[in-house]
């Protein structure tokens, strides 16, 4: 299954936002909780999870969304299960390396 994924460099940072391709465009409520998933911030070339991954273990901060994502983030060790948000269902992880 293919995710969008935005790669942006800022000084020596690389932020990397990826998304499941399904939830590009939508919007996730939950309670007073209200998640865009915008295009100016996710859209980026649609690429296989594995290509993900491989981007994630290179980028020092991610912001992911998705089933597929956290999933596979999760399986490969990069993020623990707990720090798992989840927003309509629908898991929310992040990275920050310092």
């Amino acid at each position: 299954m293919e995710v969008y994924a935005n790669i942006r460099k800022m000084g020596r940072y690389v932020l990397l936002a990826t998304c499941d391709a399904e939830l590009l465009g939508k919007i996730l409520r939950d309670g007073k909780i209200v998640f865009e998933v915008r295009e100016e911030f996710y859209k980026g070339p649609k690429m296989t999870l594995e290509e993900v991954i491989d981007l994630m273990k290179q980028s020092t901060i991610v912001n992911m969304i998705g089933h597929r994502v956290v999933r596979k983030a999760i399986e490969k060790g990069l993020i623990h299960p707990d720090s798992v948000l989840k927003i309509s269902g629908v898991p929310h992880a992040q990275i920050v390396k310092m």
